[in-house]
């Protein structure tokens, strides 16, 4: 005679995928399915009156029913109807005899679960309404109702911090800054979560990573979110104190000749007030060891060769294709969007219920932040107006070392010095 099996998995849609169906590791005659209902545990229930399997699987008791005594009261039927149930993640089988403390402590467990499920779907329905998570409400913001709201005393101080980085392109100048302007003092590590933060961006974001464009008011527009992110991409590449150095070429030069990077050193003079700079490599293995330049002739040759070679560089980049690449992503952002405004006609008509709407409509705004935040990892489309802009010697004359250590990481990949002698050469790599 063949043993009838058969599982029953109960599935909250808000929370979690159903599970795998090989999961079970037995050959199964049915799998009994629930999807935030419990229509198929009472098709299980009735037909156990009349055709009971010998064994039932679950993962867990607790998907059983939403309170200890459902769970308890449907063991007991089971049981009385002789069907023995076997809990794989709780190593449980009803034909065991379990002790009282044992069976208190499995009761335990399933009330926990059963808590822990419910704090979890009171999350999961506020991430429906795109309300923002528990926890502390991020300096600049307080909580309204149902989404962040503009501190007006505080948000300033972070539109403040944000320019400050934009600008000059130093997270703990930034940090710096907030302290002796507005007497606001934080870590650095601190700072860099205030810049990757998309609550600034006007962006919802919850645990598990999935993040909700366009939820409230934000700080900072996405043209210069976009800027932030290229500059935090660019100065990771560089040593850690580096991004903030005064001089514009520090941590962009390196020696050919010795594989080092270059570091600017200051000499002076006794009783002479003058200071002059040079780059000289950090780590050279070489005997003798590679000269070092002069900064300013470095920084001459530098500008004299970017108002000339990155015209050139620009006009090698193919935009046609870029221009399609960002179309592409625009025409699935656009079709998303539409998905999303049609839903409320379809729960009117009676297509969709409510809740479906909703868990469809929260896919929706998830699948299109991920589309907007890799549109703004492309580069911006007016580099080539850029590229004539900072063409002319004078732009870079008339900038200061900060402003000028800016525009030069903005197209600067790193740039080589290239040694014949006691002559050298400059070879920029741009970043495009």
């Amino acid at each position: 005679m063949t043993l009838k099996i058969v599982a029953y998995s109960y599935t909250d849609p808000l929370l979690e995928p159903p599970p795998d169906p090989t999961i079970w590791g037995w050959e199964i005659d049915w799998v009994y399915q629930d999807l935030g209902g419990r229509s198929q545990l009472q098709q299980l229930l009735q037909e156990c009156q009349t055709e009971p399997p010998e064994y039932l699987l679950v993962l867990s008791l607790s998907e059983l029913g939403d309170t200890v005594q459902e769970v308890s009261d449907r063991l007991s039927f089971l049981s009385g109807m002789g069907v023995t149930i076997i809990a794989l993640e709780q190593s449980y089988t009803s034909e065991n005899t379990h002790t009282p403390q044992g069976l208190w402590q499995l009761l335990q467990t399933i009330q926990n679960q059963q808590r822990s499920r419910r704090i979890r779907q009171g999350h999961a329905r506020n991430r429906l309404q795109a309300t923002p998570p528990p926890g502390k409400v991020p300096y600049g913001y307080r909580r309204g109702k149902d989404k962040y709201i503009l501190d007006r005393s505080t948000s300033p101080v972070v539109k403040d911090f944000f320019e400050h980085f934009i600008l000059y392109a130093s997270l703990r100048g930034a940090v710096r800054y907030l302290a002796k302007k507005y007497g606001k003092k934080i870590s650095v590590t601190t700072g860099k979560r205030w810049l990757v933060n998309p609550v600034y961006r006007g962006d919802t974001a919850y645990h598990h990573g999935e993040i909700i464009a366009n939820t409230h008011v934000p700080i900072i527009s996405r043209e210069e979110a976009a800027q932030v992110d290229r500059l935090l991409r660019r100065n990771s590449s560089l040593a850690p104190r580096t991004a903030s150095a005064p001089r514009s070429l520090a941590g962009l030069v390196f020696c050919r000749e010795c594989n080092s990077s270059t570091i600017v050193t200051r000499v002076t003079i006794r009783n002479q007030d003058k200071e002059y700079l040079y780059l000289r490599p950090a780590k050279c293995n070489r005997k003798p060891k590679c000269r070092a330049i002069p900064y300013q002739q470095v920084l001459d040759k530098t500008i004299s060769k970017v108002c000339r070679e990155l015209p050139q560089a620009i006009a090698g980049v193919n935009f046609p294709q870029l221009d399609a690449v960002k179309n592409n992503i625009s025409n699935a952002i656009a079709r998303q969007q539409q998905i999303l405004e049609q839903l409320p006609g379809l729960v009117e008509t009676g297509v969709l219920d409510a809740e479906t709407a909703k868990l469809r409509a929260y896919k929706l705004r998830t699948e299109i932040s991920s589309l907007q935040a890799k549109l703004a990892t492309l580069p911006p489309v007016n580099l080539p107006s850029i590229a004539q802009a900072v063409s002319i010697p004078q732009f870079w004359l008339d900038l200061s070392e900060s402003e000028r250590r800016f525009y030069l990481r903005e197209f600067i990949a790193c740039i080589e010095i290239i040694r014949q002698g006691k002559e050298w050469e400059l070879e920029i790599i741009f970043i495009f």
